[in-house]
């Protein structure tokens, strides 16, 4: 019984690690496509798709397709010609879900309003104009939310400092709002003070933050840019 057990195991594994591996026709697209990118762009994975042969490539970030072979690189999105529905960009947002709950919301100011049972995070740069139009307009007029905000600092250095003063602040998030909503520009943070920029500027590159605001569910998704307050009902209405 034990043996038997112990030969199961084995096959599973046996079944799993094969599973994982590259096929020899995804393999070679790698070799031929990768140092054709340029940049030192490195593929994160390739893998056969329903699309009339089509082969997708994961690389920094994006999706791209290519033929069996490799001698064909599309660029661009992949629909459903009877429903428009845009497949790329389904796929897009499953490979760049994030486990909600791993955020570091220690270095994050929250937001309670009403009975908070909603929650979101938001990186935001202090410099960014759509940040400051969604605080203004849209996280104003929500209600029932936590909401967690990241500084992501990436539009200048002046980002970095405006950043830090807030941070250290008696009251960071009345500072926060005071700089966003009414352009009150927080006093200088002591020398002793320090902030979380590094960790957050560190985490947002890993997520592939490439632009603020960018806006994080508890169900993993992402919303990049600022949205009205309709998009946002809907989208939270649509995590179960």
């Amino acid at each position: 019984m034990v043996k038997n057990k112990l030969a199961l195991l084995m096959l599973t594994a046996l079944a799993a690690g094969c599973g994982n591996a590259q096929t020899p026709v995804e393999a070679n697209i790698k070799k031929v496509i990768e140092p054709r990118l340029g940049g030192g762009v490195k593929i994160e994975s390739v893998k056969a798709t329903p699309y009339s042969g089509l082969y997708e490539i994961r690389a920094g970030g994006d999706i791209l397709y290519t033929d069996k072979k490799g001698e064909f690189l599309f660029i661009g999105h992949v629909y459903n010609a009877k429903t428009s529905e845009d497949l790329t960009k389904v796929r897009l947002d499953e490979i760049n879900k994030i486990n909600f709950a791993d955020l570091p919301f220690e270095s994050a100011l929250k937001m309670v309003k009403g009975n908070g049972k909603r929650v979101m995070a938001i990186f935001e740069d202090p410099n960014c104009g759509y940040c400051k139009r969604f605080r203004q307009t849209t996280l104003k007029e929500v209600d029932n939310v936590t909401v967690y905000t990241f500084m992501y600092n990436i539009l200048s250095e002046d980002s970095v400092t405006k950043s830090r003063n807030i941070w250290c602040a008696a009251d960071r998030n009345k500072a926060w709002d005071e700089w966003m909503i009414s352009g009150k520009v927080a006093g200088a943070a002591p020398a002793r003070c320090t902030d979380p920029h590094d960790q957050i500027f560190a985490l947002g590159r890993k997520m592939r933050i490439e632009g603020t605001p960018a806006i994080f569910f508890t169900d993993g998704s992402r919303i990049p840019g600022a949205v009205d307050l309709k998009v946002l009902e809907a989208k939270f209405a649509s995590i179960k």
